[in-house]
C-alpha cells in the first residue's frame, strides 16, 4: 500500500462506516432467513429497482411498490417507506471527530449509494459541511458498484486512482474500487477507519 505522502484523496462511504444503518436486519426478517447478510447485499446492489430509485430515477413511492414485487416481501408500501426512512439512524459515535482528524491537505469526499429519503439527514448529522464534495448516487445518477461511480469522482476531482483511499463496508464496492486502481479497505465504524488511516499514515496513531 502506498503511503499517505502519495494518497492526495480520502474517500469515505457513509452508512457503515460512518452512520449507523439497522435495514439489514429489516430486510432478512423481511425475507424469512432464506439469504445471509452477504447475499442479501447482492440481491439489494445489484436489484433494477434499487438502481432506479437510488440513482434517482423513481420515487418513494414508486420504489417501495416495485421492491415489494421484486422480492416478495410482506408488507405494505406505506410501511416499506417508514421503515426505510428509520433506517438512517445516526452517527456512530467519534465519526464526525474522524473526518475533521483527516490532515486539511488531503481533499476529503464521500462516495455512498443514498436516496431522498436519506439524504437530508447528512445535513442534520452536520456531515454535509465536514467534506470538501460529495458523490451521492441520487444526485450523481452513477451507483456502486459500476465502475463509472468510481471514475466520475477521478473525473471531477481530477486525479489518479492511485492517489484515493477508499474506505467502504461493502466488500463489493472495495473490490470495484481496486479494480480501477484506487487503495480501498474493507472497514466497519469510525474505530476500524481510524485503524486503516493510521496504518496507511495518513493519520498519527493516537
Amino acid at each position: 500500500m502506498k503511503t499517505a505522502p502519495q494518497i492526495d484523496v480520502v474517500l469515505f462511504d457513509v452508512g457503515g462506516v460512518l452512520v449507523e444503518l439497522r435495514g439489514i436486519a429489516t430486510m432478512l426478517g423481511w425475507l424469512g432467513g432464506s439469504v445471509s447478510v452477504e447475499e442479501m447485499w447482492r440481491l439489494w446492489l445489484s436489484s433494477p429497482v434499487v438502481r432506479r430509485f437510488e440513482t434517482g430515477r423513481a420515487t418513494p413511492g414508486e420504489f417501495a411498490e416495485q421492491i415489494i414485487g421484486e422480492l416478495s416481501l410482506p408488507v405494505s408500501p406505506k410501511d416499506f417507506v417508514a421503515s426505510f426512512e428509520s433506517w438512517f439512524v445516526g452517527l456512530h459515535p467519534g465519526a464526525l471527530e474522524l473526518v475533521h482528524s483527516v490532515p486539511a491537505r488531503y481533499t476529503r469526499a464521500t462516495l455512498c449509494n443514498t436516496s431522498v429519503l436519506h439524504w437530508p439527514r447528512m445535513r442534520e448529522v452536520q456531515l454535509e459541511d465536514a467534506f470538501h464534495h460529495h458523490f451521492a448516487s441520487h444526485l450523481s445518477g452513477k451507483i456502486k458498484p459500476d465502475r463509472d461511480a468510481y471514475q466520475n469522482v477521478l473525473d471531477t476531482l481530477g486525479c489518479n486512482a492511485e492517489s484515493v483511499f477508499f474506505l467502504d463496508d461493502n466488500h463489493l464496492n472495495i473490490e470495484a474500487a481496486r479494480l480501477i486502481g484506487m487503495h480501498a479497505i474493507q472497514v466497519r465504524g469510525p474505530a476500524e477507519a481510524r485503524q486503516a488511516l493510521v496504518e496507511a499514515g495518513i493519520l498519527s496513531p493516537a
